[in-house]
């Protein structure tokens, strides 16, 4: 009798050890709900009734806040917020934070408007202003996946880096001669649907949607559906919730980390060229200060700083509200240099709200920091 023959009578085969992997639903770590559970337990679900609730007490306070002029420069206005903020909560469901942000939207708005002050069909602007934004979330991407740097310093220099190259190469100077493709530029950066009566078949009451806001709306549907239903998004969750257990389980993190960093530099740059039609100039100053309000955008509507979550509706709805405080102050006459302090005290709130549905709550935080000081 053969040795294997001995060890296969002495472990019947119910007895053989399995081996075992850990699944992605192990490592993500999302609890069963039904979806009304879901819903109300969502931090963006609340916000957009804190919306609501505000836009009907502004309306009544002030008429002038509800009219359709108001409506449509409040969804102009947000859109390239919420634009950018769909690129940051990929980026914050990994764990990382995109800084460079604003200074991206800089520099590809100079790349595009030096090559309209060139004469370049349209295309080939908006085509080199999209790949310069690229190669900014590539730069991100290799040094925080690859190289294991933190986003926080990584995008950080690349802030001063991007802002610095399109100081250079504008000259410090504003680009609107943009040639003969002008007009083009400006329609699609100024287009609006529906169109109201006489020049359209839309009623009075409904309000003209500019373009930035239907590319919103396009964009923030696909992330949507790519969250729900790829294994893309599954994996990206993974890396949120615990990524050296992602990296056990198979997941391609290092690629994954760098591709959400380039959708993120995407995202800046698709609000930069939109904002570089309406306006019909380039100036190197280009969303400066835009990387703190999609940061506040996107955590007022749940994603998590720490990483492991975000929703694409959140990301909307976080900036809408935000619009839409900054336009009610405007109304009501206080003075707009209030508006930080209002911003600051909801993103306080937003990751309070999100510790409590965590089950961290305010309550347990303040029991054990008197416990610890009592000993």
């Amino acid at each position: 009798m053969q040795p294997s023959q001995l060890v296969s009578q002495a472990m019947p085969a119910t007895d053989l050890p399995e081996e075992s992997h850990a699944a992605i639903s192990d490592v993500v770590g999302v609890k069963e709900q039904t979806p009304l559970q879901a819903l109300i337990s969502s931090q963006a679900f609340w916000v957009a009734v804190a919306l609501l609730v505000l836009v009907v007490f502004m309306t009544w306070l002030e008429p002038s806040f509800g009219t359709v002029e108001n409506v449509t420069n409040i969804t102009r206005n947000f859109a390239p917020i919420a634009i950018m903020g769909l690129g940051m909560t990929v980026v914050l469901i990994t764990g990382g934070i995109d800084l460079s942000i604003g200074s991206v939207m800089g520099l590809v708005a100079i790349v595009a408007g030096l090559l309209l002050t060139w004469h370049y069909p349209w295309y080939v602007a908006f085509g080199a202003g999209l790949l310069a934004g690229l190669a900014c979330g590539a730069f991100n991407g290799f040094f925080v996946a690859y190289v294991g740097m933190p986003s926080f310093v990584v995008t950080l220099g690349m802030l001063s880096i991007a802002r610095s190259l399109a100081v250079v190469l504008s000259g410090n100077q504003m680009l609107y001669q943009f040639g003969p493709d002008a007009p083009i530029v400006k329609a699609i950066g100024q287009a609006k649907w529906p169109l109201r009566q006489p020049a359209g078949w839309a009623p009075s009451w409904m309000p003209e949607f500019s373009s930035h806001f239907w590319v919103m709306v396009v964009m923030a549907l696909a992330l949507g559906f790519v969250f729900i239903f790829t294994a893309w998004a599954r994996h990206l969750f993974a890396i949120g919730g615990n990524e050296n257990a992602a990296r056990m389980t198979g997941v391609p993190v290092d690629r994954i980390k760098f591709q959400a960093y380039v959708f993120s530099a995407f995202t800046a740059s698709i609000a930069s060229l939109l904002l570089l039609g309406y306006s019909g100039s380039a100036i190197n100053a280009m969303g400066t200060g835009y990387e703190l309000r999609v940061i506040a955008g996107t955590v007022i509507g749940g994603a998590n700083l720490m990483g492991g979550y975000g929703t694409a509706f959140g990301a909307v709805i976080g900036a809408a509200f935000l619009e839409v405080i900054r336009n009610a102050l405007l109304m009501a006459g206080i003075d707009s240099n209030w508006q930080g302090a209002f911003v600051g005290a909801f993103i306080i709130l937003a990751v309070l709200l999100g510790m409590q549905t965590s089950g961290r709550s305010l309550k347990s935080l303040l029991e054990g920091m008197f416990t610890r000081t009592g000993k």
